[in-house]
């Protein structure tokens, strides 16, 4: 992939390289400085007092919040205080999305450790588990002529011989490792599967996990504790699809602001759990 053109390769995942394809993302005008924001963010709630007392705490409401947030960018926009209280999530399409969610950020956490061995496993993993109550399809990418199901995500379709190559690719990249930012690395992971729409339902949700588990894994928010998902629904499902088109086009100015949005998310996350901290010491949760 080259990035000293006008353009940079839409794709990361869609050719090998002897170099490292997504460190070069990193010289992309306004990255170094979307990564080194968001590294203060982090570092901000990790410095707070209340996070070396209950920190567990903090995961947990994350957690909570982040799947709300993901939930709501496909298509189940609910208030926190109703995700607590709701036990059934089976009774419509909006319940089943935010149990998804839900069995997604739970499951995530599980799957660090394999990640970077065989991220094409954690991938259909996580399918399986959003997925759980479709009898198709479920586990496994799409094949040539079957159905994509992802209403709110409207960029044209790889077919499947095109994002098989991009996502074995993709892998190979995770692999591999490299020397690239981790808001990097995560920022292309989010919106390669948004691009690829790999499996035949809840590529958004897969695609919103994979990325809390790069930032997760590369030791940047190694609690959970930084839900970049609540910052993307934050910024709203509108600006979300903008910086994805930016993405998709290729163009070093739209992959640049895709990275700074993805870097924007994880800052308002942190952000969120500041104010978890900041209740927690009032008192006031």
């Amino acid at each position: 992939m080259s990035t000293t053109g006008a353009t940079a390769d839409p794709s990361p995942g869609s050719r090998k390289s002897s170099g490292d394809p997504l460190a070069a993302l990193g010289s992309l005008p306004g990255v170094a400085e979307s990564v080194e924001s968001v590294r203060k963010a982090v570092d901000r709630v990790y410095g707070h007092r209340i996070m070396r007392r209950r920190s567990n705490e903090i995961t947990s409401e994350a957690a909570l919040r982040g799947a709300r947030g993901s939930a709501a960018l496909s298509g189940a926009d609910w208030g926190l205080e109703e995700v607590r209280r709701r036990t059934d999530f089976g009774a419509d399409d909006e319940a089943r999305v935010m149990g998804a969610a839900l069995r997604l950020t739970a499951e995530a956490g599980q799957l660090l450790s394999i990640w970077r061995q065989s991220p094409l496993r954690v991938l259909a993993r996580l399918h399986l588990v959003a997925a759980a109550d479709k009898a198709d399809h479920v586990g496994r990418p799409r094949r040539e002529g079957e159905p994509v199901d992802e209403p709110l995500v409207g960029l044209p379709l790889p077919d499947a011989a095109e994002m098989h190559g991009r996502l074995d690719g993709l892998a190979e990249l995770i692999i591999a490792g490299g020397s690239a930012p981790a808001l990097v690395t995560a920022a292309v992971v989010h919106g390669e599967l948004l691009a690829l729409r790999p499996f035949a339902s809840h590529n958004g949700l897969v695609a919103r996990t994979a990325e809390r588990i790069v930032l997760v894994g590369s030791g940047l928010d190694p609690k959970s504790v930084c839900p970049a998902e609540v910052g993307h629904a934050e910024l709203g499902r509108e600006a979300y699809l903008s910086a994805l088109d930016g993405y998709v086009s290729g163009t070093a100015e739209g992959m640049a602001a895709w990275i700074a949005h993805c870097g924007r998310a994880v800052e308002l996350g942190a952000r969120e759990s500041t104010a978890v901290c900041e209740a927690l010491q009032r008192g006031a949760a």
